[in-house]
């Protein structure tokens, strides 16, 4: 008899054209329920720990206080769009993301960056299989509006 059971949770990443702006489809309030908003916070938290170690760290100020604050609205943002408390409109006003991150090169690649740190994230979390997938989905989509700059291509001796 087995003892140990272990369910693979597979996030898949769907690949979105620039400019492509698919629906969306908030997470479900399950996903609040079973995080509430510390646990949202410290999912956010430690998202943001991953990608300052990334290869888009550059994205994120090298100020402690002023990454904290940028953790911050991050995780203000997540609880309100998970269902919980509107902090965000109320520190910040609307959403308005795209606009908010206009001023960053966010590329495909950086997304798919940004992504995988979430994927970690969430594949550590011990709540249901349909919670997590409720809030990947969101994201999974969410990330493809942020992409506002084309892949990079390098010329090598004046050759792409």
């Amino acid at each position: 008899m087995n003892l140990f059971t272990t369910t693979m949770i597979i996030l898949e990443i769907n690949n979105y054209q620039l400019g492509e702006r698919p629906d969306v489809t908030k997470p479900d309030p399950e996903f609040f329920k079973h995080m509430g908003e510390e646990g949202i916070r410290a999912m956010v938290s430690r998202h943001y720990d991953l990608m300052r170690q990334s290869d888009i760290k550059g994205l994120f100020s090298t100020n402690d206080e002023e990454f904290t604050m940028q953790k911050q609205h991050s995780a203000d943002f997540m609880v309100q769009i998970c269902g919980g408390t509107d902090y965000y409109n109320q520190r910040r006003g609307k959403p308005m993301m795209i606009n908010r991150h206009a001023a960053s090169s966010i590329t495909p690649e950086g997304r798919l960056v940004w992504l995988n740190c979430y994927k970690q994230v969430l594949l550590e979390l011990n709540i249901p299989e349909s919670a997590i997938l409720s809030f990947w989905n969101y994201i999974n989509v969410f990330s493809a509006w942020m992409v506002n700059t084309p892949t990079k291509t390098y010329k090598i001796d004046g050759k792409l």
